[in-house]
């Protein structure tokens, strides 16, 4: 059965340290803790203290002064695996922490979860062709070396970089290496952590290369994991959940995170805040707990980036120079369908098309496999149309020789919707106004990866009004957006209502408006 012993590094809080080796350790896990060696002195002695009489904790024998960004956390690192390896000679896996993490699963799921896949479990991208660096510098975190903090010594790490480039002071990258890069929260089993020390004690050259490159701890292991095995005895993942800001700031995780937490595909968390007591407590007691099964929904991302995009609505800082030059023509009249629920859009276009000369298409900026013409590449992708919507829009004017066109819309593209009724083309927009169960809106959730099949009910029911309050905003967005004519398309309307609205909108005979809403069946879900 699988014995971890956990990697902390840690540099502050030591109440929370020692509960946190206490809690990790009880069921029979062991832990090395490398306290930074710039810290509070009585603060690490608070802790050896305290964990003295626990066997299954260690320490690593020499600590080292740590900063960001710096070799220091990967000789930290090395430290605390080496002692791990020597005093815990049962440990099957390795697994490393911050004092910022806590498990959001038992020991006995992440035992039998570990026992049951013979894998490395490390986060590991091409350092060169991944995208896995969004800014800053790349290539020369490696092939200039780096003596100083950028963090607290910003003029002496720059001046350095600079001379260096000024000079080409460049240097080769380990020829056998492929550089790899990836988070640095990973599980090694225990032959894969010999392999990387036996490996370092023959190849101090990868130590010297690596302890002056920027960041080693996003590369090093990620490298030597791949360099020492098969590709397929890796899953290119963390096994610890941890998420960012729009800003690259870490997420951090609160008392009402709780629920969430136990849902998602992972074994530990990071970061929890300080002054989550509740949530601390809660995990604490659940690590020893045995026989919990965890329904896992996996949808912790989507629902963040979700509850926290709500209130703003995206736009670009200006229009691109090919949207703001090119017009549909004042002569032109185009027709958008709004609706959340898209087959019943799709229904009223289908018979829009059967009943009337007027060209339909579906949506088309808002689904990929909508049926399109050719229109010379330009359709191929959600992302071209949309980057060029107004010539795709022109092209289909041209396609189908008329001067009218029907387009379906879902409501969150409220930018597409201002875009064309900002043109000099005749823009009406017609919003269908469905209803919505608690079913559906869970279905919607589940689509739109704000929850999984197994999602807890009480997770769901909190955030079904949520999701309420988000379609009734996008309705009023599109409200607020000026246009030749604004139309109402209502499930509660009486049959004449809804006759009227498809009339005035086309400007079709109310004969035509009949024959089109004929379909008893719209608003069927």
């Amino acid at each position: 059965m699988a014995k971890i012993a956990y990697i902390l590094l840690c540099h502050k809080d030591p109440d929370a340290i020692i509960a946190q080796a206490e809690q990790l350790t009880t069921t029979g896990d062991c832990m090395a803790i490398h306290f930074d060696a710039r810290a509070d002195e009585a603060n690490y002695a608070r802790i050896r203290n305290a964990l003295k009489s626990n066997p299954n904790v260690t320490f690593a024998k020499k600590r080292v002064k740590c900063g960001w960004g710096e070799w220091s956390l990967v000789q930290a690192t090395l430290h605390a695996l080496q002692a791990a390896a020597e005093a815990f000679p049962r440990a099957t896996h390795f697994y490393m922490l911050s004092g910022d993490c806590m498990a959001i699963k038992t020991a006995e799921y992440a035992h039998n979860f570990l026992d049951e896949r013979d894998a490395d479990f490390i986060e590991s991208h091409d350092f060169f062709e991944s995208d896995w660096i969004k800014t800053g510098m790349k290539e020369d975190r490696l092939i200039f070396r780096h003596y100083f903090n950028e963090r607290n010594q910003s003029r002496l790490f720059y001046a350095a970089y600079e001379m260096q480039k000024r000079l080409r002071l460049t240097r080769d990258i380990p020829a056998d290496l492929q550089i790899m890069i990836g988070s640095q929260w990973w599980c090694l089993r225990r032959r894969t952590v010999e392999m990387i020390l036996d490996f370092l004690r023959q190849r101090r050259d990868v130590i010297r290369f690596f302890s002056t490159t920027w960041i080693p701890d996003e590369t090093f292991f990620q490298t030597l994991v791949r360099h020492l095995i098969p590709k397929q005895e890796i899953e290119n993942r963390t096994l610890t959940f941890l998420m960012f800001s729009d800003y690259g700031m870490p997420v951090t995780f609160y008392n009402d995170h709780y629920d969430m937490l136990l849902g998602q595909d992972y074994l530990f968390a990071r970061k929890i805040s300080p002054e989550a007591h509740e949530l601390k407590e809660r995990l604490g007691q659940l690590y020893a707990s045995e026989g919990v099964a965890f329904p896992i929904s996996d949808e912790g991302r989507n629902l963040y980036h979700f509850l926290t995009g709500r209130g703003r609505v995206g736009r670009r800082f200006a229009r691109r120079f090919w949207e703001a030059s090119n017009t549909l023509g004042p002569e032109r009249q185009i027709f958008l369908v709004v609706c959340k629920k898209w087959h019943v859009a799709k229904r009223l276009v289908d018979q829009i098309a059967s009943e009337t000369s007027i060209p339909c298409v579906e949506y088309i900026y808002d689904e990929q496999d909508t049926p399109l013409p050719d229109l010379g590449g330009i359709e191929t992708t959600l992302t071209k149309r949309s980057r060029h919507r107004r010539a795709v829009a022109r092209m289909l004017f041209d396609h189908f020789d008329n001067d009218k066109l029907v387009l379906c819309l879902d409501p969150a593209n409220l930018e597409v919707i201002q875009d064309f009724c900002a043109d000099q083309a005749h823009t009406r927009v017609l919003e269908i106004e469905c209803e919505y169960s608690d079913d559906y809106l869970t279905g919607h959730a589940q689509r739109v990866g704000l929850a999984g099949q197994s999602s807890p009910t009480e997770a769901i029911a909190r955030l079904l009004p949520t999701l309420r309050n988000a379609l009734a905003y996008e309705s009023e967005l599109i409200r607020d957006t000026k246009t030749d004519g604004s139309f109402y398309l209502r499930q509660t309307a009486d049959q004449s209502e809804n006759e009227t609205a498809i009339a005035e909108f086309l400007g079709i005979s109310a004969d035509k408006a009949k024959a089109v809403m004929q379909l008893d069946y719209l608003f069927i879900d």
